[in-house]
């Protein structure tokens, strides 16, 4: 039986693929930063110190200036990454902290070990998977129960005090860190960059999913100089200062985790995704978002716009930035289960949209709308104070952006193509565009869970 010359190509493309690659399948790396801001990296128009490395990875793929966290703070943002559903959904809307503060808060301890998990559908796929770096839904403080890595999906980990299993070398006292811990707070991105290299050393010639997601750019911020002087800080760790220090130690490592994908001969088939979980705090007056709105805890764009590079070459243009496409975290579930040819759970309900022809450089539209919860209750949603304090709920539908509390009457209303630093409210002047997407966001608020009526997740 002869073949077809197309389906012969298309063989010969395969088997092109393979022996270039060593694999069909791409690895995968997922970095993602804690509480970096909009602008703090060279390419996203930082000033503060020259970022050398991530600049270079921005030219070697594409940056994207309309990308979401689907949340302005940490656990529920991460979340929204793993399961590719906004966090509210499974009773994240602020970080998770002791049971106490949890009950009071209105949140869960811990994410359900029956939520959506992209870990578990590569795994399934035929990836190995490891995370690297702080975890944040689950564990630490009183919650002694909640569940291990592999629930979710993990083969290898090593992560932070605010985990169900912290490593020992971070971890000498009981708290997020010490001056004690082996591991050093100016080298933990380092250890997470050996720890990541070694894993893709050890399964080299088989597709891998890496979360690297350190924690250093989140204060308390203390470079390694700050303590050279008789053991004390001669620097406040939340000082202008210090944080360079921290960045220009974070941009190398960076750098080192480029090379070594470079010397184990991978980065031809890595896909490398580089984002933040929400924005700065402190924020420096907005020089650390560009001068966008808001801060870490606000629902403005400061909050929740984060910067957003691609590499993947051969796939991803290089050199490229798309301003045009609005992209959300909860994008990465279905994106990547679509480049990793990795099925969707069953009955599987995502709010995320696949974006792959985004990510290899057509830019399109969004169709679904967005949406973000912050804070429950005065308790949860408290700050921050001033001008950067938005209302509770947004919804983000086409150009317009929509923000107001829940059970409030205070819209704001933002044309987010010609005003993305939101300086007008515009919501007396579109009354029809008020009504629409204010009953869009309060409907989605009313028929969010309870955290009464979550039995599984004590």
């Amino acid at each position: 039986m002869k073949l077809s010359f197309k389906l012969i190509s298309l063989l010969c493309l395969l088997i092109q693929m393979r022996s270039s690659y060593g694999q069909e399948k791409p690895n995968i790396i997922v970095i993602l930063t804690d509480d970096m801001g909009f602008s703090d990296i060279g390419t996203f128009g930082g000033k503060f110190v020259p970022t050398p490395h991530l600049d270079r990875l921005a030219k070697e793929g594409t940056k994207y200036t309309q990308y979401y966290s689907a949340a302005p703070i940490c656990s529920p943002s991460r979340t929204s990454i793993l399961t590719g559903m906004f966090p509210a959904e499974w009773n994240f809307t602020t970080f998770l902290n002791d049971r106490r503060s949890n009950a009071r808060a209105e949140q869960a301890n811990y994410l359900n070990v029956n939520a959506p998990s992209l870990a578990k559908i590569l795994k399934a796929a035929g990836y190995t998977t490891g995370h690297f770096g702080k975890w944040h839904m689950g564990g630490g403080r009183d919650i002694k129960n909640a569940p291990g890595f592999t629930k979710y999906g993990f083969d290898e980990h090593a992560s932070t005090y605010e985990s169900p299993d912290p490593d020992p070398a971070l971890t000498a006292k009981d708290w997020i860190w010490s001056d004690e811990d082996s591991v050093k707070r100016w080298d933990r991105t380092a250890y997470f960059v050996d720890k990541t290299l070694d894993f893709l050393r050890r399964h080299k010639g088989a597709p891998c999913f890496v979360n690297l997601w350190p924690d250093d750019m989140h204060t308390p911020w203390v470079p390694e100089e700050n303590r050279r002087q008789s053991g004390k800080f001669p620097m406040s760790p939340e000082e202008e200062k210090a944080f360079k220090l921290v960045l220009t130690e974070f941009d190398k490592q960076m750098g080192r985790l480029f090379d070594g994908l470079n010397e184990l001969g991978i980065t031809e088939n890595t896909l490398v995704i580089f984002t933040s979980d929400n924005g700065p705090l402190p924020s420096f007056k907005g020089s650390r978002a560009n001068g966008l709105r808001g801060t870490k805890l606000s629902l403005y764009e400061g909050g929740i716009r984060m910067p957003f590079i691609v590499r993947w070459p051969g796939h991803t243009p290089a050199g490229q930035i798309d301003s045009v496409s609005v992209l959300n975290s909860t994008d990465l579930f279905p994106t990547l289960a679509n480049i990793a040819t990795a099925p969707l759970p069953a009955n599987y309900k995502g709010d995320g949209e696949d974006r792959t022809m985004v990510l290899t450089g057509t830019p399109a539209p969004r169709n679904k709308d967005m949406y973000w919860e912050y804070g429950r209750n005065d308790y949860a949603f408290n700050y921050p104070k001033g001008r950067d304090r938005s209302p509770n709920l947004a919804i983000r539908s086409g150009k317009w952006k929509l923000l107001v509390d829940y059970q409030r009457s205070n819209v704001e209303l933002y044309d987010m193509v010609n005003d993305k630093y939101e300086t007008n409210n515009v919501a007396a002047s579109y009354p029809e565009v008020v009504t629409d997407l204010k009953a869009k966001v309060i409907t989605w608020r009313a028929y969010l869970p309870d955290l009464t009526a979550d039995r599984t997740n004590p």
